[in-house]
């Protein structure tokens, strides 16, 4: 009866987490770039009481042995690094990028890594994001520039209003080798660990990396309407783990008062 509180005890831990991760994921549901996260679980240490295999008394064996399990515990909470949908916002400094990659942007000396390419220019006319974070490497684009124009492997080119060409640069994106190690930071952004690898720098449309579209955003990956139905779940299996342990309780009260 003390291993089916504690049993159940794992159990509300482990919905709460999950409970934890699908609140963080609906907050997020409108935010461009944000990737939805997973919590992954594993089952705790058995106890046995027969081996399978087992001599009988009559000089067979056991088939099937006898185990109970104490639990569940989590043992990671995982990004999912699948595409979002896109939004056009017209924007000459939005860029989405279909299929795999990231922006570097350099971030008080720090190298971060972001999907979220809502950029736009400072005073100086270098492409930032919305925190002023310079995105690499840096491009600053003329202040006589009437257009800009980002093709899909990355080429930027701004045009005066006669339409000649007044400077030229390239965007590169990065990609890993896992980029489920990666860490968030908050911020839309992620740091290399030794988990995801170091990053790989490459021409968007080549190899396995993605292409650049210009005018658009990736918005989150979070699908309401499944995290909301996750979130019903994890709630009905918290309250009945709730009840396993009452369900103890009243056993352990039975057995203390014929013990009295």
């Amino acid at each position: 009866m003390i291993r089916a509180m504690w049993s159940a005890a794992t159990g509300m831990n482990a919905q709460q987490l999950m409970i934890d991760v699908m609140a963080n994921n609906l907050a997020n549901v409108n935010t461009a770039g944000f990737k939805k996260s997973r919590a992954n679980f594993e089952d705790l240490f058995y106890a046995t009481y027969q081996e399978s295999g087992a001599p009988t008394a009559s000089g067979g064996t056991v088939p099937v042995g006898i185990q109970v399990g104490m639990g569940t515990r989590p043992i990671s909470v995982q990004k999912m690094f699948t595409q979002g949908d896109y939004l056009e916002t017209k924007n000459d400094l939005d860029m989405a990028i279909e299929g795999e990659g990231f922006f570097l942007v350099l971030s008080e000396d720090q190298e971060i890594y972001t999907r979220d390419g809502s950029f736009k220019k400072d005073s100086d006319g270098y492409i930032v994001n919305s925190r002023g974070d310079r995105l690499q490497p840096d491009f600053s684009v003329p202040q006589d520039a009437a257009s800009i124009v980002i093709a899909k492997n990355g080429d930027i080119t701004c045009l005066s209003s006669g339409g000649e060409v007044i400077a030229t640069g390239q965007i590169p994106i990065y990609i890993f080798t896992n980029p489920a190690g990666l860490k968030a930071v908050g911020m839309n952004a992620y740091v290399a660990t030794e988990a995801s690898g170091d990053p790989i720098q490459g021409v968007p449309g080549t190899d396995n990396f993605g292409t650049i579209a210009q005018g658009y955003l990736e918005m989150s990956n979070v699908d309401a309407i499944e995290e909301m139905i996750n979130m019903i779940v994890g709630q009905r299996a918290y309250e009945l783990n709730s009840k396993s342990i009452k369900t103890a309780d009243t056993m352990l009260g039975v057995v203390t008062s014929i013990a009295r």
